[in-house]
């Protein structure tokens, strides 16, 4: 029986899979070229799994060599000779079971092409008359490494070279890893990592500026998620609106490979296998909650570079504006991780709501205002706010205006609109806790607005927080809700704003009538 895989290689037989069969034709073209490119993607892209898919498809045509320099250990990456003797090893293990002589495998070990000089006349003996590719996956775990980099150099100057018809190498080169190979000597020497011996070293900013671009889309689409569904629905007889519920997955992941197979598997396996919207809820619940090797990577980079927590909280939390200008290095290295991605007006936005939502958590946790301001709310009353299972979004706006008030009457101007939209946030976690979430729209969010998506068991609201800017941009903030609750198919929204003047009346609230629609509107 097959199952969801979230674990590492994905097989047909043993899992569920989306269709790439697209995707693999697209990189054939690029290996029939003997294009040597690499493919970056973030942690569990599903590029362990395109490589296994495309040395199925080119073995038939091709010697395929295919390794991986995780688990190679250190001591393989000390000098030229370890080096050396690593990859041939490397190179016959993978080897084992292809379809060619056992004279040819055995060959490639040479103990006495032990330095590159050596390795490079080595190659050229096992390339010539042959069509050889060569796949190295996960080949950024060893970056930090200059056997490595020569290594890179080795494979630059034979690719050349063999296009004068003066070498003979490998017909292409797949690497394969999160940070991008074209920079890694910059990133090196900028690190103090690295530090160029020779004249020639110095000459080359990049090992490896022969690469071609490689510029394809590996996240799944709406009909990718569907063609898995109904695999799975196939087997199990189970029946769903696949697609319905392939849309509503892509809402919350963006078709992030590993998030699409885990909430798949988490409705399977642990949602009593509820393929209804409130299934897929529970599952969003989990993935934004449970410890996994995604989120502690995210995390992780969050500690160690406050750079991009600077950046992520501004997008998110503080609404900035933030153009997608890849030379950006903090950009460059966010995108790099899939933590955000460009909006068609070329603006930063988080890459998928699984994101915006354990980024909103954590930044709540970690900002040392929310904290003080979560303890001074804990007399709340939750048993008002929520009955029977049931959220009164009506009555916790008031009560939070009502906190808001007393606590922070104090404060500037100034203070309360960089903060005031943190408290709400502060203020909402723990009463939806346990049995909804909230996610922030980052591609709405502004520093004078930010619009906020409540999920509580089956009922969903549509809140927009807005600063006080006018009359005239209050009735424009209705416009803004309604559009977006006619994206959402919502009846009811909810607008709170902030009134930061000093001379402001009395806390005012009052629902609407707007056409069909209601809108809960109050002022704090």
């Amino acid at each position: 029986m097959r199952e969801f895989n979230i674990e590492g290689l994905c097989l047909p037989k043993k899992h569920y899979m989306v269709d790439i069969s697209n995707n693999l034709k697209k990189i054939v073209k690029l290996i029939d070229k003997g294009k040597y490119f690499v493919i970056n993607r973030p942690r569990q892209y599903g590029k362990t799994t395109t490589l296994n898919c495309l040395e199925q498809i080119l073995n038939h045509e091709y010697t395929v060599i295919s390794i991986s320099f995780e688990g190679i250990g250190d001591k393989g990456f000390e000098n030229e000779e370890n080096f050396c003797l690593e990859f041939m090893e490397s190179v016959r293990d993978s080897l084992y079971s292809a379809n060619v002589p056992d004279e040819y495998k055995n060959a490639w070990v040479n103990k006495e092409a032990n330095s590159f000089k050596k390795l490079s006349r080595h190659i050229k003996n096992m390339c010539k008359d042959k069509k050889v590719i060569l796949i190295i996956d996960e080949v950024d775990q060893v970056s930090n490494n200059r056997a490595f980099l020569k290594f890179l150099s080795l494979l630059r100057s034979k690719y050349l070279e063999s296009g004068k018809g003066k070498d003979y190498t490998f017909h292409s080169v797949i690497l394969a890893g999160v940070y991008d190979i074209k920079n890694i000597k910059i990133k090196m020497v900028t690190e103090g990592l690295y530090s160029p011996l020779t004249t020639e070293e110095r000459r080359f900013n990049s090992p490896w500026n022969i690469a071609a671009d490689f510029n394809m889309d590996m996240s799944f689409s709406p009909k990718d998620i569907e063609s898995m569904l109904k695999e799975y629905q196939n087997d199990t007889n189970i029946y769903m609106d696949t697609d319905f519920i392939s849309q509503k997955i892509y809402e919350y992941t963006s078709g992030y490979p590993f998030l699409v197979s885990y909430i798949c598997k988490l409705i399977d396996e642990e949602c009593g296998k509820d393929w209804m919207e409130e299934g897929i809820l529970k599952a969003v619940k989990i993935t934004t909650t449970r410890k996994y090797t995604l989120s502690d990577d995210l995390v992780k980079n969050l500690e160690a570079y406050k750079e991009l927590y600077k950046l992520l909280y501004d997008i998110l939390i503080i609404g900035k504006h933030e153009v997608f200008n890849i030379d950006n290095p903090i950009i460059d290295f966010a995108s790099m991780f899939g933590y955000i991605k460009k909006e068609n007006n070329d603006r930063v936005i988080i890459s998928n709501k699984i994101f915006e939502i354990r980024l909103s958590n954590y930044f709540i946790s970690k900002d040392s205002i929310a904290v003080s301001y979560k303890d001074k709310i804990r007399s709340s009353i939750y048993e008002d706010i929520v009955k029977n299972d049931s959220f009164d979004m009506e009555l916790c706006l008031c009560r939070f205006g009502d906190h808001f008030r007393e606590i922070y009457s104090e404060k500037d101007t100034s203070f309360l609109e960089k903060y005031g939209r943190l408290f709400f946030l502060t203020y909402l976690k723990p009463l939806i806790n346990g049995l909804g979430f909230y996610h922030i729209e980052s591609q709405l969010t502004d520093d004078r607005r930010m619009d906020l998506v409540v999920d509580f068991r089956n009922e969903q609201f549509i809140i927009e927080l807005k600063i006080w800017d006018g009359e005239s941009k209050k009735e424009k903030a209705y416009e803004q809700l309604l559009g977006y609750m006619n994206k959402k198919n919502a009846d009811k929204g909810y607008l709170l704003i902030f009134d930061f003047r000093k001379k402001k009346e009395e806390q005012v609230s009052e629902w609407i009538q707007i056409g069909d629609k209601k809108i809960f509107s109050i002022v704090v």
